[in-house]
């Protein structure tokens, strides 16, 4: 049974700084992991990918202030995010694929797998 486990979430200031991470398990291989948000009442949404080469890609609105990595060895995949704005409040989730080549890392329907997710709440 594959799980993901996200963790690191909490509340911060306006510009402070998170890392959250996520741990896979059950499972041998991924080609895109990704993290998204959600607001209640709104889609998710797509922030971060990294696929297994280790190409990232970032929603513009992260873009400069969001880094995602992966430790494959480790099944780990991170996400650090620094100068966090209100606007960045919502849950966070970790997805990876079945490690099918070819699929959008970006798209949610690529993902097979989510975790529970992580809140992240950011005061002004």
């Amino acid at each position: 049974q594959v799980q993901l486990v996200e963790a690191g979430g909490g509340s911060v200031q306006a510009g402070g700084s998170l890392t959250l991470s996520c741990e896979v398990s059950g499972y041998t291989y991924s080609v895109c992991m990704g993290w998204f948000r959600q607001v209640a009442g709104k889609e998710r949404e797509w922030v971060a990918a990294v696929n297994d080469g280790g190409s990232t890609n970032y929603a513009s609105f992260v873009k400069g202030r969001f880094t995602i990595s992966r430790d494959n060895a480790n099944n780990m995949v991170y996400l650090q995010m620094n100068n966090l704005q209100p606007e960045d409040t919502g849950m966070y989730y970790c997805a990876a694929d079945r490690g099918w080549y070819g699929n959008n890392c970006a798209a949610v329907a690529t993902y097979n797998y989510w975790g529970q997710g992580t809140q992240v709440t950011v005061s002004s």
